[in-house]
């Protein structure tokens, strides 16, 4: 089913811009802080095209997006971005180690030109929704540029194994075209694949596939949009294989060692009349609670520690942790859902696919009848704010910055897939796919 090219990527020339100085993070992960940082880094800076600045006198006809369009042609013609002589994928792994942890890992997938395919063919599969801004945002950049910089995230699931066999056999006979260490300690490598066997090997393994989008889904829908578009300039000479008919995909499959999903925390904050006892009350007839108590900082750290290992331990039972204030003794809690619990009772409205995620246990079943959290306060994040880090959304209350903070399990790669194959999409911050796929890496330019 799905469609996968290999195409002439355009990659920056580390003869004048070393590619630890000009690429960066995808454009929705970059702070006001980090783009000033980009900028400074290097004159060839992706960030000049990714998230460029905006002036106080921009217009129609001098913009971000018209000075990211002249910067892509200047990189160009200046061979600043070199573009590959033949057509190839790119295998691309990244070695990091998992937040929180010293837990050392690898994740291998590939980078194509994938298909782009409207999600009622039952090929490409979303599991959120999108907002409008980001989208007109990224589609007035590509009708500028021409130029997908950043990578669409996609997942696929084949036991066999067959994609990552040659991925392997890449890496063991070259070098690697591009390494890197980015800002967070993640090692990534690059290698082309253009010889006609490995090009076919893959294609006929992502024949049968249907596409999860894991991050980019506001891209994906651009690049939809996009050829949308062009496809309507086109009229009657429109073709199937034209360049605007694909993006640039990242493909990982979900057997593939190294995928990893991160647990996105809540924290809590500007409830009216908050109480933290009348939030136990209301949990009484639905978890069974476990405490683990501390009276000073050292009681603390072990506590937590013992908190954090159980909330692991006992993910299959549906464990929620939570941390509050308190006044005299404070404590952890580990709510577990009670056995027999009719979620379908206690959530009459919400799909029973959706049941099965403690994101949604917390926000439909504690946030907003306990605490008056609704999904649209939620969105605005007027009482609500997340946190990758267990030990941010503990230090928000110990701070006083947070009236509690929950703490969650990462939902798992295969529910992710099952829901969104089922066409149905999970809560907003439900997925944090670590690490992300650096832009710049290899970039795909659209045909005039």
């Amino acid at each position: 089913m799905a469609q996968v090219f290999p195409f002439r990527a355009f990659r920056f020339n580390p003869q004048v811009a070393p590619f630890e100085r000009v690429l960066t993070q995808p454009y929705d992960k970059i702070s006001p802080q980090r783009q000033a940082e980009y900028y400074a880094m290097h004159p060839h800076n992706l960030i000049a095209v990714e998230k460029g600045l905006t002036h106080a006198n921009d217009d129609l006809h001098n913009n971000v997006y018209t000075r990211a369009a002249v910067k892509v042609e200047e990189w160009i013609r200046e061979s600043v971005l070199l573009q590959d002589p033949t057509p190839a994928f790119y295998a691309y792994a990244q070695e990091f180690t998992v937040p929180g942890s010293n837990e050392k890992r690898t994740r291998r997938g590939f980078i194509g030109a994938g298909q782009l395919e409207d999600y009622s063919a039952g090929i490409v599969f979303r599991h959120e929704h999108t907002l409008s801004g980001p989208k007109a945002d990224r589609l007035e950049l590509l009708r500028r540029t021409r130029l997908h910089t950043g990578q669409l995230f996609m997942l696929y699931s084949d036991p066999q194994k067959r994609v990552d066999a040659v991925i392997a056999d890449a890496e063991k006979s070259a070098l690697p075209a591009t390494e890197l260490t980015d800002e967070y300690g993640v090692i990534h490598r690059l290698w082309p694949i253009a010889a006609s066997d490995r090009v076919q090997a893959i294609q006929q393994a992502m024949a049968d596939q249907k596409l999860v989008i894991a991050d980019g889904h506001h891209r994906y829908e651009t690049a939809l949009n996009y050829r949308n578009e062009r496809r309507a300039q086109a009229g009657a000479s429109a073709v199937p294989t034209a360049s605007y008919e694909r993006a640039m995909m990242t493909f990982i499959n979900t057997r593939s060692e190294g995928l990893t999903i991160l647990a996105t925390h809540r924290v809590v904050a500007n409830v009216h009349d908050f109480s933290w006892s009348a939030v136990r009350r209301y949990l009484e007839p639905w978890f069974s609670a476990e405490v683990f108590p501390f009276t000073n900082e050292s009681e603390q750290a072990q506590a937590r520690a013992k908190f954090l290992a159980r909330l692991r331990e006992t993910a299959a039972q549906r464990s929620i942790g939570a941390y509050p204030p308190g006044d005299g003794q404070r404590a952890f809690y580990l709510f577990q859902l009670r056995p027999g619990a009719d979620l379908a009772q206690l959530f009459p409205n919400v799909p029973a696919l959706q049941r099965e995620l403690d994101v949604v246990l917390l926000h439909d079943g504690i946030l907003e009848p306990a605490l008056g959290i609704t999904l649209q306060s939620a969105t605005k994040e007027m009482n609500l704010t997340y946190e990758r880090e267990a030990s941010a959304a503990i230090a928000a209350v110990d701070t006083g910055k947070a009236q509690v903070s929950f703490l969650l399990n990462p939902v798992d790669v295969e529910k992710v897939v099952e829901i969104a194959t089922a066409n149905e999409v999970m809560p907003q911050k439900s997925t944090d796919f670590y690490p992300k796929l650096l832009s710049g890496i290899t970039m795909y330019r659209i045909d005039v």
